[in-house]
């Protein structure tokens, strides 16, 4: 599964997600895009979020999904509140799942910022974080679509990564 989380139109980590889904179904495997500028995704306000359909639809989804990549732009070194925020109201149907990121940011400075987000999966959630992610910035990309041959090679392992683990 790969879960888009930015809500921007002309969204940089949308295209990295259509395009890790187009290279698992060039390998004959099943995986499904869920875009989170689809939903009305609840704030987590610790009580009433959890008893949203939304939620309840999005955890399910996840709870099923052998494997997660999560397409993500990074704001201020972070991951994008959205990000945040559907860990917080989707919780342990994260559990012991494999995980994988491609990032979209700004600049090449903000390398490292998934790593929080990710040990909050280790660590609460027992999660397997592939350590290799996709990181890109405004030059991977030429008129909305991906353009960098590295980039698409990193996809790739990526994908094939992802199918690995989610395997063993």
């Amino acid at each position: 599964m790969i879960i888009s989380t930015s809500l921007n139109t002309n969204s940089r980590s949308w295209v990295l997600a259509q395009f890790a889904l187009s290279v698992f179904n060039e390998k004959g495997v099943d995986a499904e895009l869920f875009d989170l500028r689809d939903v009305d995704l609840p704030f987590c306000d610790g009580d009433k979020c959890y008893d949203d359909p939304t939620v309840k639809k999005l955890k399910k989804i996840i709870k099923q999904a052998d494997a997660i990549i999560v397409a993500c732009p990074i704001y201020n070194y972070d991951v994008n509140a959205v990000t945040k925020n559907l860990l917080e109201v989707t919780g342990s149907s994260w559990n012991e799942k494999v995980v994988g990121f491609m990032c979209s940011a700004g600049g090449k400075g903000s390398y490292m910022s998934v790593m929080p987000f990710a040990n909050s999966l280790m660590l609460d959630y027992r999660c397997r974080i592939i350590p290799r992610y996709v990181y890109t910035t405004s030059e991977s990309f030429s008129e909305g679509q991906l353009a960098d041959n590295e980039i698409i090679d990193r996809i790739n392992e990526l994908v094939d990564t992802i199918i690995s683990w989610s395997s063993s």
